[in-house]
Formats: structure tokens, C-alpha cells, sequence
């Protein structure tokens, strides 16, 4: 019998009788981390990190039964040793080590490598066998240092600002806007952020995580405040009645996808930052080879290509389907996270 095996629901692991991040309703789920193709509703019982179980609470509801651990802590599950590990994604983010019998797996759900200043940076996990997500699994995805493109995004800004705009730039409501605020240069002009981004901001914040200071829009606030000022908004906010209110505004959109030609275009953006929360085709290479896995799984995204390239590598390869979504997420946005604003 398999440590893990793969299911109609998810992720399983038969000896423990518990799923990692199932999209299927069960009695017991591990979850890596707070998106909704990670976390969903409908489990009797879920364990998480510590710092994601506020944002997992708020997603998902205060009557859910959800435990929470500390990062390296194990837990022992029917002789099965659990624990999780930084996956450096977002706030909370976790890879799942599963170990029975000297057998040991990683499930890294989502994960980057480069620190970002607000993630708990990732952690690299020896293992026998690896699920590693594909996102970004081709060699057009490499990414430029992110000191180099928040500086890209500041001259934006002081340009916009300059010329009297309203600086309107697109990053998911948890993690990806978080990143933004907390490495803009905030010298520059007031950040306001859409109601779905403050809200994170504010559970980020009362978990004691220091966040640049920003405003939330309301309708008190006089339109010519805002020129001259970075908005921070969700990816559904581009073309609503919500974003019309705003007077003269340059619109960028902070995403891994912004590296296709074209696609900053389809997003009617005036400019395109590549800005990923996963890791690119080189961190995806270097993270799988340092694990020592003897075999890697590959699940959403350039899953066939990547798997083969991995084959090719000497490194023994298998496709998993699953209904995770990665960055394709940021693009569709959740619309019902985004109803409670």
C-alpha cells in the first residue's frame, strides 16, 4: 500500500485515513494553505499552520472545527508522523512531510522560493517522493529579482503620480496584494487598498505581522484623494462599477502570467508586472533536485510537459490530476470570497 495515493477527493494517505487539501468533502483534511482550490469548505475536521488558520477561519467560516500547529511540530495520525513546513507561497503556507516506516513524502501544494519580506520563507524538505505543482512549469517562465520589479513599479507610480493618475494595480486579494504593499516604496503616496485585500490586511495584521499602513476605500473619501496614489484591488475589480468611481486611473496588473506575450493586453493593462507567488521554471528545477525524491508527481499546471522534462532529467515522473488551480486562480478571482466585501 502506497504512503499516499490519489484520489476522486484528493490527496490521501489510507494508513492515517486522512486527505491533504481534498476538494471533496471528508472527515479529516490536512490543508497546505488559505486559497480556495486549497481550502474548501465542507470537512469535519482540518489542520493547518498556525498562521494560516485566522485567514482559513475567516474564508471558511468560525463554526468549522480547525486545529492549527506550529511549523516542524509533528503530528502522529495512526503511527503516521505529520508536520508542515514553509512553503514560502503566502502567509501560512505549508508543504506537508508525511512519514511512516522510514517511507517519507512531501506535498508542497504551492510554494516559491524567492523571500518576499511578508511569507515565512521556504524550507527545503528531503524526501523519497515529491508532489510538486507545475504552474509555471516551462523555461519562457523565469523570474526577474523582486527588488528589480518593485522598482519597475515604483517608477510607475511616480510617473502616474506625476502626471496626476490614480495607480490601479490588480494582485490577489490574499498574498499576492500583501506582497505589493509590503514592498512598494510607500514614501511615494498613500496606498488604498479595495475592501476584499483590507480585510486580509487586517486579519494579517492582528496576527501580529507588521504591514505597511493602508487605507481601505469607502465612499467618504473625496475622489481627487486618490490621484496621485496607489490602489491596490483584486483581479475582479478591473472593469466593475466598484472601479468606475476612481478619476483618471493607470491600470497594472501584478501577475506570473504578465510574462506571455499578449497577456497584458487581454487584461486591458497599461502595464504588466511578472509578479508570481510560485516558483519559475528554475525553481521548480532546483527545489525537486535538492529533495533527492526518487520520484516526483506533478500536479496542476504544465503537468504532461514539465513531467516529461523531469523524465528526461533521469528523474521518474508521474501526472496527477487534481483540481488545484494555481496562479490560473488570480486570473477568475473567487468570487464568493470576494461577495463578503
Amino acid at each position: 500500500m502506497s504512503l499516499l495515493t490519489f484520489t476522486d477527493s484528493g490527496i490521501y494517505c489510507p494508513q492515517a485515513d486522512v486527505y491533504i487539501d481534498p476538494w471533496r468533502p471528508v472527515q479529516r483534511a490536512l490543508i497546505t494553505h488559505g486559497h480556495a482550490d486549497h481550502a474548501r469548505w465542507g470537512h469535519e475536521k482540518y489542520l493547518c499552520t498556525d498562521s494560516a488558520k485566522p485567514v482559513i477561519r475567516y474564508r471558511l467560516g468560525k463554526d468549522i472545527h480547525l486545529e492549527s500547529i506550529p511549523y516542524g511540530e509533528v503530528r502522529k495520525i495512526n503511527g503516521v508522523d505529520f508536520s508542515f513546513h514553509p512553503a514560502g507561497h503566502i502567509v501560512g503556507s505549508a508543504q506537508i512531510r508525511v512519514a511512516y516506516k522510514g517511507e517519507v513524502w512531501v506535498a508542497s501544494g504551492d510554494y516559491k522560493v524567492e523571500e518576499d519580506g511578508i511569507s515565512e520563507p521556504f524550507e527545503l524538505v528531503p524526501c523519497h517522493q515529491f508532489i510538486t505543482e507545475s504552474t509555471f512549469g516551462l523555461p519562457v517562465y523565469q523570474w526577474q529579482p523582486q527588488a528589480e520589479v518593485f522598482a519597475d513599479l515604483n517608477a510607475w507610480w511616480r510617473d502616474n503620480q506625476a502626471k496626476g493618475k490614480v495607480s490601479f494595480v490588480t494582485g490577489y486579494s490574499l498574498g499576492k496584494a500583501q506582497r505589493i504593499i509590503q514592498n512598494v516604496d510607500a514614501s511615494i503616496g498613500n496606498i488604498y487598498t479595495h475592501g476584499a485585500v483590507e480585510n486580509i490586511n487586517e486579519i494579517i495584521r492582528a496576527q501580529g505581522i507588521a504591514l505597511t499602513p493602508t487605507v481601505r476605500v469607502n465612499a467618504g473619501i473625496p475622489k481627487e484623494d486618490f490621484l496621485g496614489s496607489l490602489l491596490v484591488a483584486p483581479p475582479s475589480a478591473l472593469g466593475s462599477t466598484w472601479m468606475k468611481r476612481f478619476p483618471s486611473i493607470s491600470i497594472g496588473v501584478a501577475s506570473g502570467w504578465m510574462a506571455l506575450r499578449g497577456a497584458r493586453r487581454r487584461r486591458a493593462a497599461d502595464r504588466g508586472f511578472v509578479l508570481s507567488d510560485h516558483a519559475d521554471w528554475q525553481g521548480l528545477n532546483d527545489v525537486i533536485k535538492a529533495t533527492g525524491a526518487e520520484k516526483v508527481w506533478v500536479t496542476h499546471g504544465y503537468t504532461d510537459i514539465f513531467s516529461q522534462w523531469l523524465q528526461e532529467q533521469g528523474i521518474a515522473s508521474g501526472v496527477v490530476k487534481t483540481e488545484f488551480e494555481g496562479e490560473l486562480s488570480e486570473m477568475g478571482e473567487e468570487k464568493k470570497v470576494e461577495e463578503r466585501v
